[in-house]
């Protein structure tokens, strides 16, 4: 009976022993972005690259700006990074990247949304505008003007969110009260306080725009 305790014993030491090499020889696993990498299996040539177990690359159209880019995209690279590292558009900024600060907004189909909320996949079919959609060559569009008139920018990285944002709450509110003002810009944040600034340059903009109480 102690010899077959004894066997026992040593089999599940050498079972034990064996997970563990097994483990610091890289069968331990990193999970990002919901794609399974796996680090070298045992016998597997020295440097071979690890293998990717998810989906790959798949045909997504985009229509930025009244154009259209056909992308070879991974089901989960957000429109943010597809407008900033495949487009090269990077007037919206990544910066909170959890749909918190507004920084990323661009426009779908005309509404507000947050960039870094959406995937590049999800807005295939739809018409999206990015604060470089919004001037005409030189000619800059009166919410752009009006933010540069009113000093309603600091360090910037929050101002293209800004700038879209405002002229979606303008296309919906040509002629905005302050109270109004304050209640439909509450999704964009700006680290600097330059929200005196912001609120002016809304009214500005409306009274440019043909619209607008002024400072009502």
């Amino acid at each position: 009976m102690k010899r077959k305790k004894g066997k026992l014993r040593e089999l599940v030491a050498a079972e034990q022993s064996l997970s563990r090499r097994d483990f610091l020889k890289g069968a331990g696993t990193a999970v990002s972005g919901g794609l399974l990498v796996t680090g070298q299996a045992a016998g597997a040539p020295p440097g071979a690259a690890p293998k990717v177990l998810g989906p790959g690359a798949v045909p997504v159209t985009l229509r930025v700006n009244g154009q259209t880019h056909k992308l070879n995209l991974e089901p989960r690279v957000t429109l943010l990074d597809a407008l900033r590292n495949r487009l090269d558009l990077t007037g919206a900024k990544k910066v909170c990247d959890r749909a918190q600060c507004g920084s990323c907004t661009v426009l779908l189909d005309g509404k507000p949304v947050y960039a870094c909320n959406v995937l590049a996949i999800e807005a295939e079919g739809h018409s999206i505008t990015t604060i470089e959609g919004l001037s005409t060559g030189d000619k800059l569009h009166p919410v752009m003007a009006a933010f540069v008139e009113n000093d309603a920018q600091q360090c910037g990285f929050c101002t293209p969110g800004f700038v879209v944002a405002c002229k979606a709450f303008l296309d919906g509110h040509p002629n905005p009260t302050l109270e109004e003002v304050n209640k439909g810009l509450g999704g964009n944040l700006c680290r600097c306080g330059t929200y005196v600034g912001v609120r002016q340059a809304v009214l500005d903009a409306a009274k440019a725009m043909k619209g607008g109480h002024g400072n009502a």
